[in-house]
């Protein structure tokens, strides 16, 4: 490509914007399944106490984490679809 097509291709205006993309909120859940699971995981070499605390830790984080994510996919737009 020659230097005049370089320029005219910086020099060009950039497309229209598309569909605005959806982001989630931020969220401790992600950290709590972690916790949880290492938990669990600790607790296979010292104490089943232990895991069965880090396996409910997990378990109720993942029900909400799901709740949460179901309730937010449930709130966009009709048009906005799904890949």
């Amino acid at each position: 490509m020659s230097e005049e097509g370089r320029v005219r291709k910086i020099l060009d205006p950039a497309p229209p914007r598309g569909e605005l993309v959806h982001m989630p909120e931020p969220s401790y859940l992600p950290a709590t399944t972690a916790f949880g699971v290492t938990l669990l995981l600790v607790g296979i070499v010292f104490s089943w106490i232990v895991s069965a605390l880090g396996a409910v830790i997990a378990g109720v984080a993942v029900v909400i984490w799901i709740r949460k994510v179901r309730q937010e996919m449930a709130e966009l737009p009709l048009e906005h679809e799904q890949h």
